[in-house]
């Protein structure tokens, strides 16, 4: 029987991955969810306060027409710029529930002075729901 020397050949490197420190994790993991779960399902009472505002329903929208001549109807009645400032005054001030909808419908063929000087009326009047619609 020969005997070998211990440096003629190392032994082979270990090429697998050692999963029994993983498997301790795990477990230790499981046993602690399988603690902590049953006190996280317990219910709480609680005295929440219940809800006593009642919806307020939005004021009416507020329909302003531009013809292609720049003339203006207000809710379908004919104005003209002079008076707008204190229809919308109006409009802005009496609603409890929040200002109205402006809907501005221009016509396509109108003057661009005549929609910037409604919307300056809209802003210094204190309207800021302002929308444009086509009709």
């Amino acid at each position: 029987m020969a005997l070998r020397n211990p440096s003629d050949r190392a032994p082979p490197a270990m090429a697998e991955i050692n999963i029994i420190p993983l498997c301790d994790v795990l477990l230790v993991l499981l046993i602690i969810f399988m603690v902590t779960a049953p006190a996280l399902s317990h219910q709480i009472d609680l005295d929440l306060p219940q809800d006593t505002i009642r919806p307020v329903a939005p004021p009416d929208p507020v329909d302003l027409t531009i013809d292609a001549a720049g003339q203006l109807a207000w809710n379908g009645n004919a104005t003209d710029l002079e008076h707008l400032p204190a229809l919308m005054r109006e409009a802005a001030g009496t609603a409890a529930s929040g200002q109205p909808l402006l809907r501005i419908d221009a016509s396509g063929d109108c003057d661009y002075q005549a929609v910037a000087s409604v919307l300056a009326a809209a802003r210094n009047a204190g309207l800021t729901n302002i929308g444009f619609v086509r009709r």
